[in-house]
């Protein structure tokens, strides 16, 4: 039950850090990795929510996590002055992967509902306020991404692969696929998503195969790039 000292979040933000991040070959979880002196992972991929926060939002982190990451619970503990943060174990009856997370989180949400990933980091000078207009191209739209062009086959083949076309001076997805065997015809990968509180049980979906896609139609937001710390720099 909502406590009433709790604020009604304005945005729910899903950050799954439950994987087991086998390919990163590393002691300690992906998202933990240093880039920077007291710099992480986890800080850089979070930068665009605490800029939720920064415009006066009330944001609520559900955090998706599993008994080998409570390095990484004990770290968002920087961040319990910012966001209004939830913890929930991924839930087996969900599914395991990404999908299974978002299904854990999704009964924790309230209001639009954005997915970050911990170990995804949106790179440029003006990527910090590309999740706050994503959230507001959900209100005409439904569902948008923040994405970045690619056209390496190898690198689309890791990612959630985009059709990115303009459209009546929009750009929006034709169509979308997460780690597709034939990349030909994708051009761009998403970064983040956005959708609204109604449209948000289709989230899980998104980590599916084929048209079902919900990506497909979401506006697309272009950042210079995107970085995927799936193995560790160096």
């Amino acid at each position: 039950m909502q406590s009433p000292s709790t604020p009604v979040p304005d945005v729910s933000v899903i950050l799954p850090c439950a994987g087991d991040g086998t390919r990163f070959g590393a002691p300690y979880p992906k998202e933990l990795h240093c880039l920077a002196p007291g710099v992480t992972v986890l800080d850089r991929s979070l930068e665009a929510v605490v800029e939720l926060a920064k415009s006066g939002l009330n944001v609520r982190l559900v955090v998706v996590f599993g008994t080998h990451k409570l390095d990484t619970v004990s770290y968002l503990a920087r961040y319990a002055d910012t966001f209004q943060m939830v913890f929930v174990y991924q839930d087996e009856s969900c599914g395991p992967g990404l999908d299974g997370a978002i299904r854990s989180a999704l009964p924790m949400t309230q209001g639009p509902v954005a997915l970050v990933l911990p170990d995804i980091v949106v790179a440029g000078s003006d990527t910090p306020g590309k999740l706050l207009d994503a959230l507001r191209q959900v209100e005409v739209a439904g569902w948008s991404v923040v994405a970045a062009e690619e056209r390496d086959h190898d690198t689309l083949r890791q990612m959630g692969a985009l059709a990115v076309a303009e459209a009546g001076g929009v750009l929006t997805v034709g169509a979308a696929t997460d780690k597709p065997a034939d990349p030909s015809g994708f051009n761009a990968f998403w970064g983040m998503v956005a959708v609204t509180e109604r449209e948000a049980h289709r989230l899980p979906d998104v980590m599916g195969m084929g048209t079902a896609n919900p990506l497909v139609g979401a506006v697309a937001l272009m950042v210079e790039g995107i970085v995927n710390y799936n193995t560790p720099a160096g």
